[in-house]
């Protein structure tokens, strides 16, 4: 079996029992991404020299059989909106594309805290703000699976890499749905925590009180080993939650007896791709032999969460994103006549349309004129959507549903029409709304042979019911280890 085969449970194991090393694990995600980068473009920076410096320093350690985590040595990509002291942090972004962090953020401190190895920074939607990997500075990433489609956005290259086998896993980030949605594109496992239970210190804001960093991995026991490394409470993060430290991995049992499932019956109404309606069904239908309860539920509000999301985000993305003005860092308009010009120059020529788009969509809803009509309704609109889903868990344990209308599109095919772009998070920006865990994970494949994801969807500080439904379903289906892309 290749080396970059292996899920990050196997490969600790292997490294353990001392069958393979770990620069020689390292070394061959790094000649992986040598040859697919071109072609797949997932990566932005990749760190060779220090991956290698620090896959001899592991080595080190279990050459003096040193009690280690089940991440030491193992490679890994991560968001490039996720800062890294010394590794260019550009967001994806022309504005931040001469960016390098002075500090690391808190996540990135325990992969260090974890002798993991960082392989590079991986692409994204220019700050994290797309659905397909089509709006970067870096380009356009493709999906492994079919090299004329996109890989879901906006942590698409996380997404994208850890299909290729261009690195054992990745830290994405979601905010409406990124990581879950390239996730479930690509044909991986990307898992969304609840708020707060991942610090946010180091990464860089998109929506502050969405924005979550989020696990793409092969598989489900891949993601509770990474969640163990990454979870818990950070004093440099207000927003981080004191809560116990779990063990994610006790979770990982094959057993839903008992276990009440809700299927909202608008997640499977409107324009969702009759296959991918069906995998789910077929999810729905294993989970109920198994020893589950299904039970039909209704969310009527849900069909106001992607205009909330929307509205709601792009108002926090045009405060969050007012400091770059070619001032203190980052991109600076090089003719200008004032200081007022400058100001227009810079972020006219450093952000791209996207960002554009959704900086006047929140100047617009936070102005006097229409904070009430929008802003203020929207955050109302929040809260009961949010209160929508704590009745339904008095009903359910968990919710499942699709993690996205369709399998991956083409490229190009929705760059047209935002609101086309738009509706792809559809089923996934109502956890992050709500504060909720969730997961995507592949259900099957359509008929053109591309992966299909379905979500389950917890109840805050919950993961551990998501996951123990989500390794479920792997065992019973033959999807433990991943399924292979064949690039």
């Amino acid at each position: 079996m290749e080396l970059t085969k292996f899920t990050v449970c196997q490969a600790a194991d292997k490294i353990r029992k001392k069958e393979i090393s770990v620069p020689e694990l390292t070394n061959a995600y790094l000649d992986r991404i040598n040859e697919l980068n071109k072609k797949i473009g997932a990566y932005i920076t990749v760190c060779r020299q220090e991956a290698e410096k620090q896959a001899d320093r592991v080595q080190k350690k279990i050459d003096n059989y040193e009690e280690l985590p089940i991440i030491a040595g193992i490679p890994a990509g991560v968001n490039d909106n996720i800062c890294t002291s010394g590794v260019l942090t550009s967001c994806g972004s022309r504005m931040l594309s001469n960016f390098i962090p002075p500090y690391d953020a808190t996540v990135i401190k325990k992969f260090s805290q974890n002798d993991a190895v960082l392989l590079g920074k991986l692409n994204m939607d220019e700050f994290a703000m797309g659905s397909s990997n089509e709006t970067s500075w870096y380009g356009q990433v493709k999906n492994p699976w079919d090299l004329e489609r996109v890989p879901g956005g906006s942590s698409g290259g996380a997404a994208a890499a850890v299909a290729a086998h261009m690195a054992c896993y990745a830290l994405g980030s979601d905010t409406g749905g990124s990581a879950r949605q390239a996730s479930s594109f690509c044909g991986v496992v990307g898992l969304k925590p609840t708020y707060g239970l991942v610090s946010r210190y180091g990464l860089v804001a998109f929506a502050s009180s969405m924005d979550q960093i989020a696990p793409v991995t092969r598989d489900v026991a891949d993601c509770a080993a990474v969640m163990n490394a990454i979870a818990g409470h950070d004093p440099l993060d207000s927003t981080s939650q004191d809560c116990r430290n779990e063990d994610y991995t006790s979770f990982l049992k094959n057993d839903v007896k008992g276990l009440k499932i809700g299927l909202p019956k608008e997640y499977f109404s409107g324009s969702i791709q009759k296959e991918v309606k069906e995998k789910v069904l077929d999810a729905a239908k294993l989970f109920e032999s198994l020893g589950a309860t299904i039970e039909e539920i209704s969310l009527p509000l849900i069909e106001y969460a992607l205009p909330v999301y929307y509205i709601l985000s792009s108002a926090e993305a045009g405060s969050n994103l007012a400091q770059y003005d070619g001032i203190k860092y980052g991109y600076r308009a090089q003719q200008f006549d004032d200081l007022v010009e400058l100001y227009k120059k810079t972020r006219s020529e450093g952000f791209g349309e996207e960002v554009k788009r959704r900086i006047l969509l929140g100047t617009y809803v936070l102005s006097s004129g229409n904070y009430d009509a929008y802003y203020s309704k929207a955050l109302k609109a929040k809260r009961m959507i949010f209160e929508e889903f704590q009745n339904a868990y008095q009903k359910v344990d968990i919710i499942l549903g699709p993690t996205a209308p369709s399998s991956a599109f083409k490229i190009g095919e929705k760059t047209v029409n935002p609101i086309d772009m738009y509706f792809n998070d559809a089923y996934t920006v109502s956890a992050n709304i709500a504060g909720l865990c969730a997961i995507s994970l592949p259900c099957g494949f359509d008929s053109n042979g591309l992966p299909v994801g379905m979500q389950l969807i917890g109840k805050p500080y919950d993961e551990g019911t998501i996951l123990k439904a989500a390794f479920t379903y792997e065992k019973n289906t033959g999807g433990n280890g991943g399924i292979d892309c064949g690039i």
